[in-house]
């Protein structure tokens, strides 16, 4: 009697969970400070939108979320409010990033199913991808947000593994790899082992970095003062960490003049730029630098024979790969689709829960 009561009692959790798999779609979720990307499983990448949130002040209701908030971005009246809820890669403002995670988990399911959440039963595990240097409070916000938002389960994966079983790496074999995860808001250089991190360092100097950096630049030159959306526009169109990554080429740069308050319109060049990344671009390289500088020794000889790989928005950047091979003297590849390298790789680990409970780290 007493052993058929334990047996039940231990089959009991995973009948439930087998019945919630049922009714529910398992998700992967790259929660950046710049774009959110959602994998469903066995649908594959189904949503890909800026991190950004518009709210009316008045009455605190959503009037759009990605896409839509971030065409308002600078563009907003005074009762309406664009927000950027993640900043260096995890939660700024939890209620607003909750309400938009809420929108990305409910989008998804309804673009992966054709149905909008119809039972309280169609609650998905859910995949997060945070950064390494994440503090346990960060890891408390961003896993409470997710079981708000909707979640049944969440796992948390540092990014740099998520980005390196993405990028195709062989994490789990006993051999030494260098991953660059360059996002919005952080950049971590991680040397991983046996599903492990053996070495990782965070910075939060990435692609929100550089923007500011445009920003800068043509304020100080120029007493020019352009918004966010547009130095990005910039960054993308004359952006270069090497003089030879592009030919000459130059743009029109429209903003407002800080010293008689008009709009005004001015060229600036792809070598202005370049010059304006210098900072920022320099920053990565030294990270990179210091982590070879503590490798243990067999990992180097790994990483010698492999390279480095550079995965995220920022590994768009042209001649940062040559830029690095340069000073590193290492070989340097840029993976296939970096922008969403860390979401296939918590979505690949959706598909093999012993490597999800290896790689998942406590919350």
């Amino acid at each position: 009697m007493f052993a058929v009561a334990r047996l039940l009692l231990m089959i009991r959790p995973m009948l439930a969970d087998r019945m919630w798999g049922l009714f529910s779609s398992d998700l992967a979720i790259d929660l950046g400070t710049a774009n959110t990307l959602v994998f469903v499983r066995g649908k594959g990448i189904v949503l890909n939108e800026p991190s950004i949130i518009a709210i009316r002040k008045t009455d605190n209701s959503v009037i759009g979320v990605g896409h839509q908030a971030k065409a308002m971005l600078g563009r907003t009246p005074e009762n309406i409010s664009a927000i950027r809820p993640l900043k260096d890669g995890v939660i700024a403002d939890f209620d607003v990033t909750e309400r938009m995670l809420t929108y990305f988990i409910e989008t998804a399911r309804r673009l992966s199913t054709g149905r909008r959440r119809a039972w309280s039963l169609d609650r998905p595990r859910v995949v997060i991808g945070v950064p390494s240097g994440i503090t346990q409070v960060e890891k408390r916000a961003v896993r409470d947000a997710a079981l708000q938002a909707g979640a049944r389960e969440v796992y948390l994966m540092e990014e740099p593994t998520a980005a390196a079983i993405g990028a195709g790496l062989p994490i789990h074999e006993p051999g030494g790899h260098l991953v660059v995860d360059i996002g919005g808001g952080t950049t971590e250089v991680a040397v991983i082992s046996m599903s492990g991190t053996v070495y990782c360092n965070s910075v939060r100097i990435a692609g929100d970095e550089m923007d500011e950096a445009i920003i800068q630049h043509i304020r100080k030159h120029y007493r020019l003062l352009v918004g966010e959306r547009r130095a990005e526009e910039i960054k993308i169109a004359l952006g270069s960490a090497h003089p030879a990554a592009m030919d000459r080429c130059s743009i029109e740069v429209k903003g407002r003049d800080l010293v008689d308050g008009v709009p005004k319109t001015l060229v600036v060049t792809d070598e202005e730029i370049r010059e304006a990344l210098r900072e920022p671009v320099m920053t990565i390289v030294e990270t990179v630098r210091t982590c070879l500088e503590r490798t243990p020794p067999e990992l180097a000889a790994d990483i010698i024979e492999k390279g480095v790989v550079l995965t995220g928005g920022g590994a768009l950047l042209r001649g940062l790969a040559g830029l690095l091979q340069s000073v590193t003297q290492l070989p340097v590849h840029v993976a296939e689709d970096p922008l969403s390298c860390a979401v296939r790789g918590a979505g690949m680990a959706l598909d093999d829960i012993k490597l999800l409970r290896k790689v998942a780290i406590p919350a």
